[in-house]
């Protein structure tokens, strides 16, 4: 029998989803709260490296997602010139093992959909608009009221509620997250059929260019620039940024410029950076996800590591016959090598960025390999 009976997830994103799935086929009686209204109104495009879609199988959406997503197997470095020049064209790093793709692209509103109905179906609850008010963790669960109004005792709480974790801070833990002194453009696109796979191209008036296919007909485009506040901008005003910023940007730039038109899909985020120390669990409630680290887009690891944190955790739960400081100790032992190693690597690319230097990226795919790529 699993360690724990009741689980209490407090947030739906790819952590929070990942320990809900895994748990509730192994007949844990989980619930999740969502801050958010709507899942489906998470952001716009995300890249998956392979050590992602191989928790997807795990998970039992990768079918699904496979038919929604655009999968690839290279990567293109292109010029800020004129003419958008291909400088580069080589194999991407198949982190999830040779028999998945190296990277998929997907409508991030579809991959949240796709996790939420196979947690559904796995016999998960789910409430919106509802996260956490109070804890009170005890030796043997967590009392917690809800801000519905409802209240409920739990063998477990998981904070899987992102980089601003109101859980956290229910905790008292300060995360010293910093930022990096950088900002990205994001927006959600039609795709131009020049666009079979991500191009990124390095200088100019910008730290990065670059795209990622979601679909047969969409991408995702982005643009990274010195951190600026943008809060007090429309949205109209964030278009005219991002389209003026690409201007130095051609190849198939100039296609997507001209379908870059809806104010409504433009998103500008900057970059920050955390990782806890150990341990990541106070008693009975633990934080998982961007909640215990985070790090900046430049490795496009940041779901994964959310992924395995869920997985990760409820696998070791459902093997488990107790949750003591040793369950915990094995947790972080799990973890905080391989989530701060990508952590640093991610840090490091944006380091040279903003330092405008050429760092051994050989060396950084290659630490990333060894750390992620599943033993033969």
């Amino acid at each position: 029998m699993p360690a724990v009976n009741r689980v209490l997830v407090v947030g739906a994103g790819a952590a929070g989803a990942a320990a809900a799935i895994v748990l509730a086929e192994a007949g844990v009686a989980v619930e999740i709260v969502e801050l958010k209204p709507d899942v489906t109104a998470l952001g716009s495009g995300i890249t998956l490296q392979g050590n992602a879609l191989r928790v997807m199988q795990r998970l039992g959406v990768w079918e699904a997602a496979q038919e929604r997503g655009y999968c690839f197997d290279t990567l293109g470095i292109r010029a800020p010139d004129p003419a958008g020049t291909l400088v580069m064209e080589f194999p991407d790093a198949r982190l999830g093992g040779p028999d998945l793709p190296a990277t998929m692209g997907m409508y991030r509103p579809d991959l949240a959909r796709l996790l939420l109905d196979r947690a559904l179906a796995v016999g998960v609850t789910v409430r919106y608009s509802t996260s956490v008010d109070k804890l009170a963790c005890d030796e043997t669960g967590v009392d917690v009221a809800l801000t519905d109004g409802t209240s409920g005792r739990y063998d477990l709480v998981v904070g899987a509620d992102g980089i601003r974790s109101h859980v956290r801070d229910l905790l008292g833990i300060d995360p010293g997250t910093r930022g990096l002194g950088m900002g990205i453009f994001r927006a959600f696109t039609p795709r131009p059929a020049s666009v079979t796979r991500t191009d990124l191209y390095y200088g100019g008036p910008s730290y990065i260019a670059g795209y990622c296919p979601t679909g047969e007909d969409s991408l995702y485009c982005y643009i990274v620039e010195a951190a600026k506040d943008r809060s007090g901008q429309s949205q109209e005003e964030m278009l005219a940024d991002f389209r003026a910023l690409s201007q130095a940007y051609h190849g198939p730039w100039d296609e997507i410029r001209e379908v870059l038109t809806d104010p409504a899909t433009v998103f500008y985020t900057q970059f920050e950076t955390h990782v806890l120390p150990a341990p990541w669990n106070r008693g009975r409630v633990v934080l998982v996800g961007d909640a215990a680290h985070t790090c900046p887009p430049t490795l496009a690891q940041g779901a994964a590591m959310a992924f395995e944190d869920g997985v990760v955790l409820a696998d070791m739960l459902v093997a488990a016959d107790v949750v003591d400081d040793a369950f915990w100790q094995a947790f972080t032992d799990r973890r905080i090598p391989r989530a701060g190693t990508v952590v640093e690597l991610s840090n490091t690319l944006a380091q040279w960025q903003l330092d405008h230097v050429q760092g051994d990226m050989g060396s950084i795919i290659g630490r990333l390999a060894a750390t992620v790529i599943p033993p033969a």
